[in-house]
């Protein structure tokens, strides 16, 4: 048995695919635009600090007889974006926009499953946005469709987040998502419907798919792993100075910011805030408004946003729409707590009050109750935050790999 892997960037949960495929010895190739080895190319250009980007796109030396690259187009939008040629990026109608760069690589993995020999292969594991014609071409081939979706399904998120606009209008500008056009949005449909195995990091996101107007094939929750944990965390009392809450992700009102910066404002000088991330657009008053009373950083490297989690009490992760959040386990991992919503995987990961907290989503009140109740009881967050170290030591990403694997070779005994 063999699976041919696409993604079009290679991110850590992609990464920690493609490691289990290879150590379970079930990668055939692995489709991907950019991959840096220190000998590669792009290995010796990401060492320039104007191309650093690049080590973004770093992958273990063991997949690189397995990667085959179609990098043009990605340099390109890559080029464009850090250029602010907002014609070439624009959304969905731009040449080098993301959707036309991810639509451009699924088409040249369908021609490459096409053209080639695939001796072995038995099915094609590809990530929503980037796996329609692909699969079509695998269906050709009586290939399993093996399906990743990783944020939830798009109706179940415009039925939840359209009350969003109603209640924050002020912010309704922020929510992009209702920007797709119903030719993309139909594209995720018939992706779904080809599938023969639906992979999700979350219960929640597996829960948005009941919204599907059809019958889907099995639904897999396999959450993603944790970053290798710190040691020697040391927490403090914060009798003599202010809680600090941080916030990483984007400055969108689908993350619950509108109820976030409503409710530390109720705490004044108690609570200090520390904000990172980008504007998901720039002309919206309301969020510049909020942003100017804290600490805004636009943007940090990975090694710098573990380290930020480290400086700060409690991370806080209001979001009202979520396939994991990712910034759950980098927290964790540092043994800073988190306190997020049902709507993302903390109920996955987090038993409240033992390792973080779980609040409502879209409440004001629930996020001012749990700030409340950390103040009160400060020990809370050295009993949290060791106890969430302990949950990241249990599952570090190479098992998320190894699950995912296995999933893929168990159902293939039952069949």
């Amino acid at each position: 048995m063999n699976i041919v892997l696409s993604h079009p960037t290679g991110n850590a949960n992609v990464k920690a695919v493609a490691m289990g495929l290879q150590d379970a010895e079930i990668l055939s190739i692995f489709h991907t635009t950019i991959a840096t080895f220190p000998e590669n190319a792009f290995g010796l250009l990401s060492a320039i600090p104007i191309f650093s980007e690049l080590r973004r796109r770093s992958f273990d030396s063991k997949l690189q007889k397995n990667i085959k690259q179609w990098p043009w187009f990605e340099i390109l939008r890559l080029v464009s974006t850090k250029a602010q040629f907002d014609n070439f990026t624009r959304h969905e109608k731009g040449y080098f926009s993301i959707d036309s760069v991810l639509r451009k690589f699924d088409k040249h993995v369908a021609d490459h499953l096409k053209s080639a020999d695939f001796e072995g292969v038995t099915g094609i594991y590809a990530y929503e946005d980037a796996a329609l014609y692909s699969f079509q071409e695998a269906k050709l081939k009586n290939f399993k469709c093996l399906y990743d979706l990783p944020i939830g399904y798009w109706r179940s998120a415009q039925k939840l987040l359209i009350g969003e606009m109603e209640r924050w209008p002020e912010w309704s500008s922020t929510l992009t998502g209702f920007a797709d056009s119903e030719a993309k949005l139909l594209r995720k449909d018939a992706e779904l419907q080809l599938a023969d195995q639906i992979f999700v990091a979350s219960t929640f996101t597996a829960k948005t798919l009941s919204d599907f107007p059809g019958k889907l094939c099995p639904i897999e929750v396999i959450p993603y792993g944790f970053p290798p944990v710190v040691k020697n965390r040391k927490y403090t009392f914060f009798q003599n100075r202010r809680l600090k809450l941080l916030f990483v992700g984007g400055l969108s009102q689908r993350k619950g910011i509108a109820d976030l910066f409503l409710a530390v404002d109720r705490f004044k000088n108690r609570v200090e805030l520390t904000i990172v991330g980008q504007k998901s657009v720039a002309n919206c008053n309301a969020l510049n408004i909020a942003l100017s009373k804290h600490k805004w950083i636009p943007s940090l490297a990975h090694e710098d946003i573990l380290a930020i989690m480290l400086e700060h009490d409690v991370l806080i992760f209001p979001s009202l729409f979520e396939g994991f959040g990712l910034v759950i386990t980098e927290a964790m991992s540092q043994g800073t707590p988190v306190i997020t919503t049902e709507r993302t995987a903390g109920p996955d990961l987090i038993k409240h009050g033992e390792n973080g907290w779980i609040i409502n989503a879209g409440s004001t009140e629930a996020i001012s109750f749990a700030i409340e109740n950390i103040l009160s009881n400060p020990k809370s967050i050295g009993e949290n935050g060791r106890s969430a170290i302990r949950t990241a030591e249990s599952r570090p990403w190479h098992v998320y790999g190894e699950e995912v694997a296995s999933s893929i070779l168990n159902d293939r005994t039952r069949t």
